[in-house]
């Protein structure tokens, strides 16, 4: 398994074209070789290409919006060539947070031509989970359960969020098992109790069993381990980054 960094953590350094370009040398500076593309500025696919070849990098994923996909799938797909990134990502689904049945249907209408193209062209869509999708439908079913469901693994993949996966009440081995052949990649970020309070931690910072959560990633074959930390509250994102990378070296990767 590779070891990424979702530039989600860094998006602050990422909202010009120099400040970007000097991100991915930041980051491959710390030792990551692949990328995620998500909450960074506009690029064209060319300019991109160059900046990760310039610094040893690739493109495991992106999150591109879902308008985007919409008004012209293939062309997201001939970008992603450019970028030589097979997996494109979706950050959440349009109003996740006051999901319902409605909603849910109206979303699976919406992707399911995206993503039976995205196959149809090489690539992968894959959706990454918060922990709304943990809340119960009407069905007695897990949203998430039903979208496992609703889409076969070749065409529709997951990028399991473990610690919104802990947070919503659920086991992140458990859905790591259970997501098995949809979980390429996955994102990693720790879970710790400031007072009354869950925050988002650096990997190994926190209480989440990864030596467990990267074992078990590994065996249900996901290829990349993304790291993300949404917010970093008063610390550096970058040395929260390279305070995750160590402790994925100790690890083994």
């Amino acid at each position: 398994m590779v070891v990424g960094a979702q530039l989600y953590t860094v998006t602050k350094s990422c909202q010009t074209l120099e400040d970007l370009s000097e991100t991915l040398k930041r980051v491959a500076d710390i030792g990551y070789t692949t990328v995620q593309l998500s909450g960074v500025c506009e690029y064209e696919p060319e300019w991109m290409k160059e900046e990760l070849k310039k610094n040893g990098l690739s493109c495991a994923l992106t999150h591109i919006s879902l308008d985007s996909m919409k008004a012209d799938p293939v062309k997201v797909c001939r970008d992603h060539d450019i970028l030589g990134c097979k997996y494109i990502g979706l950050g959440m689904m349009p109003n996740a947070r006051e999901l319902n049945d409605e909603l849910y249907d109206s979303f699976v209408k919406d992707i399911r031509p995206i993503v039976q193209t995205f196959a149809k062209e090489g690539h992968k869509f894959f959706y990454h989970n918060h922990h709304y999708e943990f809340m119960k439908s009407p069905n007695g079913k897990l949203y998430i359960e039903r979208l496992a469901e609703d889409f076969s693994p070749e065409e529709f993949g997951v990028t399991l969020d473990t610690y919104w996966v802990q947070f919503g009440g659920a086991n992140p081995l458990e859905w790591i098992d259970r997501l098995k052949g949809r979980i390429e990649c996955v994102h990693l970020k720790d879970m710790k109790i400031v007072g009354k309070e869950q925050w988002m931690a650096p990997v190994g910072a926190g209480n989440m069993n990864f030596e467990r959560i990267v074992d078990a990633a590994g065996k249900a074959g996901a290829e990349y381990l993304l790291v993300e930390q949404d917010k970093c509250y008063d610390e550096d994102p970058f040395e929260c980054l390279k305070q995750s990378r160590q402790f994925l070296a100790s690890l083994g990767l």
